[in-house]
């Protein structure tokens, strides 16, 4: 995948800040969390080089593999204590993504900022 592909494919997801909108215009705040995604955005215009690239990928595959333990902790201990397989299913899917998303971001920030102090 070049370069460019994955600026925009991680700008892309800044286009779900559009399900905010939804939480304005019903009764479900939830939905409201979703603006955080218009950070992403700035990925359109951000200028990428190969340290970018290794400190996305970096972040991107610690944070898949969090999601993935998240997910599997969750479900479990939600089948365990609700006896449900769907709703341990459905928990553990929704902690697990919402754990990746956070964690990446993080991550990516951490490295971004250990990246910029090593400039001196």
């Amino acid at each position: 995948m070049t370069k460019l592909r994955i600026k925009y494919l991680f700008g892309a997801t800044g286009i779900l800040a559009l399900l905010g909108f939804i939480g304005l215009f019903s009764d479900d705040k939830s939905f409201l969390a979703f603006f955080a995604f218009a950070l992403n955005l700035e990925f359109f215009f951000i200028k990428d080089d190969e340290m970018w690239d290794q400190m996305m990928m970096q972040s991107a595959s610690r944070a898949f593999c969090l999601g993935m333990i998240t997910m599997a902790l969750t479900s479990l201990i939600f089948f365990l204590t609700r006896h449900s397989g769907f709703e341990a299913l459905v928990g553990g899917l929704a902690a697990g993504w919402a754990a990746a998303v956070a964690f990446h971001d993080i991550s990516f920030l951490v490295l971004s900022l250990k990246g910029a102090g090593s400039d001196d």
